[in-house]
């Protein structure tokens, strides 16, 4: 293949635009944003998990404590009705009245107990009351850091963007310039060697595999012609010659 030194020229041109749209691909994609995003995204799904389980024991205490509430009203009222029962006289039988006495001190001792149960179930409920109110407060933080992250990404994504479609266009112009089969080939052989198809051969060195040429490859490229398009034998990259080429 053959084409103008000046067209060789400018797909080194090319290339290096090339890279640097590689570059800032890879910038694009490892923004440190991104990995931010992602922390407080796993610590607000870990919060919110929390915030759950703290919120569900808050309302299962405080169903706890009104059933405990209400067993004790209701122990309450038995022995309200068997004090005024004793109080007024009416029961006179010495058994009868043996055994509503019984029945009373059996209350007030089962009172006494589920007193004791209303009381831990309110103190769990508090404390469950209190997680909550924390977690809420940790949730809130983390998503404004959160939201700040996603914020301070999108600014920069949209830099790189921006000099993405600059050096884009920048390209197309320079591309335009170059024959289709010339680019054509270095668009193949850039698929095949990482995104380099093309290197200047600098000081008797190919830049695309950093090996130096030996001296039967050196006459070779000394003896072809400007016009020839020529290739490194060893990456098979498109060498481009150039004032610097050491030959």
């Amino acid at each position: 293949m053959n084409a103008e030194p000046a067209d060789q020229i400018r797909l080194l041109d090319v290339q290096a635009l090339d890279i640097r749209l590689s570059q800032l691909a890879h910038r694009r994609e490892t923004l440190p944003e991104h990995e931010e995003v992602r922390t407080r995204e796993e610590e607000l799904t870990q919060l919110r998990d929390l915030l759950v389980a703290a919120q569900t024991e808050e309302s299962d205490t405080a169903r706890e404590q009104t059933k405990a509430e209400q067993d004790v009203d209701q122990v309450r009222k038995r022995a309200t009705r068997d004090q005024e029962r004793l109080d007024s006289g009416m029961v006179t039988n010495p058994k009868d009245l043996e055994s509503l006495q019984s029945e009373i001190a059996s209350l007030a001792r089962r009172q006494s107990t589920l007193e004791d149960v209303v009381l831990e179930v309110m103190e769990r409920n508090e404390a469950a009351a209190g997680r909550v109110t924390e977690l809420t407060g940790r949730v809130t933080a983390v998503q404004e850091k959160a939201e700040d992250a996603r914020a301070r990404r999108t600014a920069a994504s949209g830099e790189i963007d921006a000099e993405i479609e600059t050096v884009r266009k920048e390209r197309e112009v320079v591309a335009a310039a170059i024959p289709a089969d010339l680019l054509k080939l270095y668009e193949k052989l850039r698929g095949q060697q990482g995104g380099v198809g093309a290197a200047k051969l600098f000081q008797r060195r190919c830049e695309g595999c950093r090996l130096e040429l030996n001296i039967t490859e050196l006459n070779e490229v000394r003896e072809a012609a400007p016009e020839t398009v020529l290739r490194c034998e060893n990456c098979r990259r498109i060498l481009v010659r150039t004032p610097e080429s050491g030959l």
